[in-house]
């Protein structure tokens, strides 16, 4: 375990929390649950999507939207609205929505600091990336200082140990997962539209484990934009965190979750 990651742990329980547009709203209550989860002592690394900000800006450009395994396939074209809208618009109105709440956030990109490092995943799905390191350290100083860091999911290219400049889009769950656990996180929350994994019956399950895992997503129960979830869930659990994913609509679910007070899917 690196220093930084040890010192981490000591200073109060690490919780990354993957949030998306689709649980974002005039009602919603998610950035204030971190905001009052750091002021009990908690370390809050909020990391965030967009899909559907994207697809909305890929349109106004007359630019494809397809998704392959849950996945955006990214062009040349495309990167360049999936980083704008990414590290751009969505990253910074949930910076200065945790300001208007007084809270000290700063937002970046997994392409800061060489935070996230990615090779090409598949070149069929273009430049989207496959995390092969997360430089941590950046981060522990900034949640030494009671910072909030924002995450947007992009990364840059390394080819062997170098860097080669070329941004490349990464899904928000899998960097999530990735964050949570090179940071020895306690918690990663999956901030969702549903009410969590499903079984055949069409039940939510309350503990998923990792064999049950692979047999819903190989018979398709478990499928699309949850896939990416449910691995990053299981990633992540491997490494000693707990791993949920909760339905981001129901009101205070962040915190009634870290009190043991919420429905969802324990996944690992």
């Amino acid at each position: 375990m690196r220093s930084e990651e040890q010192g981490a742990r000591s200073q109060g329980e690490i919780l990354v929390a993957k949030i998306g547009g689709s649980t974002l709203g005039k009602h919603d209550t998610t950035l204030a649950d971190i905001v009052e989860l750091r002021r009990r002592g908690m370390r809050p690394v909020v990391v965030h999507g967009g899909g559907s900000l994207i697809s909305e800006w890929l349109a106004r450009h007359n630019l494809e939207t397809r998704f392959e395994r849950g996945l955006r396939v990214t062009d040349e074209e495309s990167l360049k609205v999936v980083v704008a809208v990414l590290a751009g618009l969505v990253n910074k109105q949930i910076v200065a929505a945790l300001t208007a709440f007084r809270e000290n956030a700063i937002g970046l990109s997994g392409a800061d600091g060489g935070l996230l490092r990615a090779r090409l995943l598949d070149p069929g799905l273009g430049f989207v990336g496959e995390i092969v390191g997360v430089e941590v350290s950046s981060l522990v100083r900034l949640l030494d200082r009671s910072v909030v860091p924002v995450i947007a999911p992009v990364a840059v290219q390394w080819e062997g140990e170098r860097p080669t400049g070329q941004l490349l889009n990464i899904n928000a769950d899998t960097a999530a997962g990735a964050i949570a656990a090179a940071l020895g996180a306690r918690w990663l929350a999956f901030l969702t539209d549903v009410r969590g994994v499903q079984s055949t019956q069409g039940d939510v399950l309350s503990h998923l484990v990792p064999d049950d895992a692979e047999s819903l997503m190989g018979s398709g129960v478990i499928e699309g934009g949850m896939i990416p979830k449910v691995e990053a869930c299981l990633a992540a659990a491997r490494s000693g965190c707990q791993s949920v994913i909760i339905d981001g609509r129901e009101e205070h679910a962040l915190i009634r979750t870290i009190e043991g007070r919420m429905s969802g899917t324990i996944v690992g």
